[in-house]
């Protein structure tokens, strides 16, 4: 039995998740869960369902909102707690082995430390812990033996191609490039005039996968991929110049690792986020699960792949030129973004003015080499004050 803490439960990762989990009762168990304050009825739905002994919630304010919905005979035996002292609580839970990290954003960052401490396995779904601190977070998995398996598809794609280079301890020497493929997202053919009158509506039309909104923006600007170039580079150990974004409409191939000696290992299916998130889950076995739909190689039309282009996605060209150094770039640029995409979803700037926001924060920011956490929380929250009134003098 697997003993599960996931923090982000009423989000799309952690539906999923938990969809999983309904599909296996004797092999996973739920310990403690966190959510948002946007979707109590959900989290009340998911308390009743899957009984974790701690539960946490943004603020007080939402734990007492959470407890009109429930008695006290169905919150017997559950822990309340709040804010980033329950976030910590529920990644440190004592009875869990696994933490599922589906929670969006720079959240992510203290729960993900805290867990990594106490030598537990880290199923990660949220990049941006990986790009805004990847360094210590590698650092301390190291140090405490914890082992981190990516939940994204791309990079449990990676993941899983290069396992037997992992084991040897042979990445640097026998990996070529690492291959992130993407789809393209919802405005892969448009033209950059196209783009300028782009509504929030067609940005959130995914072809292929179902995500949160933030995630699906990204798609939309191709950070997501830029994102997720810093992080491979912290999870392989691999410079930036070593990771290379292939547009793969079908979205089958996940994402591929060409070796030295030119062979090129990938991993397919079809795009459904339960089938990366059931890898991480039985890591290190692999397990069948009614949950995850087959893919059929033999109704495949065609598979196909294109360069992206770093003119109309200006994103993902600033992520590469902040994945290439070991400093703040990519810790701002993650931060600018997250208040970018904000305030693009509430309809208070134009699409292309996301990557013209990001642009002028970076050359704004004094970058520091190396840094220690304290460093990494005063740049996040500079450049989320940045962004703002960068955006807002544009108004």
């Amino acid at each position: 039995m697997k003993f599960l803490s996931i923090i982000g439960s009423t989000g799309s990762i952690g539906k999923q998740t938990l969809d999983i989990v309904r599909a296996h009762p004797d092999q996973l168990k739920v310990s403690a869960l966190a959510a948002g304050s946007k979707n109590l009825y959900d989290f009340k739905e998911q308390i009743l369902e899957f009984r974790p002994s701690l539960i946490s919630l943004p603020s007080p304010e939402s734990v007492l909102q959470l407890k009109e919905l429930l008695s006290a005979s169905e919150l017997k035996g559950i822990t309340c707690m709040s804010g980033e002292e329950g976030l910590v609580a529920v990644a440190e839970h004592p009875q869990s082995t696994v933490l599922v990290t589906a929670v969006v954003g720079f959240l992510g960052v203290k729960p993900t430390l805290a867990a990594i401490a106490k030598g537990k396995i880290i199923a990660l779904a949220n990049k941006e812990t990986m790009v805004a601190a990847g360094h210590l977070v590698i650092n301390s998995a190291k140090e405490h033996n914890a082992q981190i398996v990516p939940v994204d598809s791309e990079h449990s794609a990676i993941f899983q191609s290069l396992w037997a280079s992992i084991l040897r301890g042979r990445v640097e020497e026998e990996v070529e490039k690492l291959l992130l493929t993407g789809s393209g997202g919802p405005f892969r053919t448009w033209s950059t005039t196209d783009l300028k009158n782009a509504t929030i509506s067609d940005a959130l039309k995914h072809p292929n996968w179902s995500m949160g909104a933030k995630i699906t923006i990204d798609s939309a600007t191709l950070m997501n991929k830029g994102l997720e170039i810093i992080e491979a580079r912290w999870l392989f150990d691999l410079p930036a110049s070593k990771i290379e974004v292939v547009i793969h409409p079908q979205s089958i191939l996940h994402s591929a690792v060409e070796f030295v000696d030119g062979s090129i290992v990938g991993q397919m299916g079809l795009p459904d986020m339960r089938l990366p998130i059931h890898y991480a889950l039985f890591y290190p076995e692999r397990v069948a699960s009614s949950r995850v739909p087959k893919l059929s190689l033999s109704e495949l039309k065609d598979l196909t792949f294109e360069k992206p282009d770093p003119v109309r996605f200006r994103c993902l060209g600033l992520a590469q030129e902040a994945a290439a150094g070991d400093d703040t770039r990519a810790c701002v640029l993650n931060a600018a973004n997250e208040i970018a995409v904000d305030s693009f979803l509430k309809g208070d700037i134009k699409f292309l003015q996301i990557a013209e926001t990001l642009e002028r924060v970076l050359d704004e920011h004094k970058p520091i080499k190396s840094p220690p956490l304290e460093d990494i929380l005063e740049c996040d929250k500079w450049a989320r004050a940045q962004a703002r009134s960068i955006m807002a003098s544009k108004k």
